[in-house]
């Protein structure tokens, strides 16, 4: 079976590159590697996510499933009086997660390891993910489930979905679990939806 960006270890041979990304008018300086989601260059669905969802200063934020950390670092240089948790299953993803918080002195940030919310005891203001969709429904459904339960009353989660990905079902997904659902926004093929608790 092939290797994918959401296995635990990854057993690609290590082969760093650095880039930027300006994401919400700040520039970010990225490290990246072999065996992560989006290698060279931030993906538009990460893009779009980190662009759309609204923060306040004082946010607590997780970010599900955060690669290399680009949207988590991102919002918590908004939340800079809040802040933000960024989880993966993937180890070498996080510890790019923690050498790119370094490289751009963000500072309110945990990096930590957990399988979807199984070493997350916190509650948060808004949860966002970019889901491993090729990684099946069973994987990525139960983020909605965890994401509701793990919110505070009026927080929000969002995610990026590709309109061809099933994003319709998705939303129906998210709408059974919140009672609600919107797009908050959509271009490219890429869709963001929301629940608010």
């Amino acid at each position: 079976m092939p290797e994918h960006y959401y296995s635990n270890i990854p057993q690609a041979p290590s082969d760093p590159v650095f880039f930027q990304a300006t994401v919400r008018g700040k520039t970010l300086r990225l490290k990246s590697d072999a065996g992560v989601f989006s290698k060279h260059k931030v993906d538009k669905g990460s893009l779009l996510l980190a662009e759309t969802v609204p923060v306040v200063s004082t946010d607590h934020i997780l970010d599900l499933g955060c690669g290399y950390g680009v949207i988590g670092l991102a919002l918590a240089r908004e939340a800079e009086e809040g802040w933000v948790l960024l989880v993966d299953v993937n180890t070498r993803a996080l510890d790019l997660a923690r050498e790119n918080a370094r490289l751009n002195r963000i500072s309110n940030v945990e990096v930590r390891e957990s399988d979807g919310f199984s070493q997350i005891p916190e509650d948060f203001d808004l949860i966002v993910t970019n889901p491993p969709i090729r990684a099946g429904k069973k994987v990525y459904y139960p983020f909605v489930d965890g994401a509701y339960a793990h919110l505070k009353p009026g927080g929000l989660f969002a995610a990026v979905v590709q309109t061809k990905q099933g994003a319709k079902s998705f939303a129906k997904k998210i709408e059974s679990v919140f009672g609600n659902v919107e797009t908050l926004e959509k271009s490219g093929g890429y869709r963001i939806l929301a629940g608010r608790k």
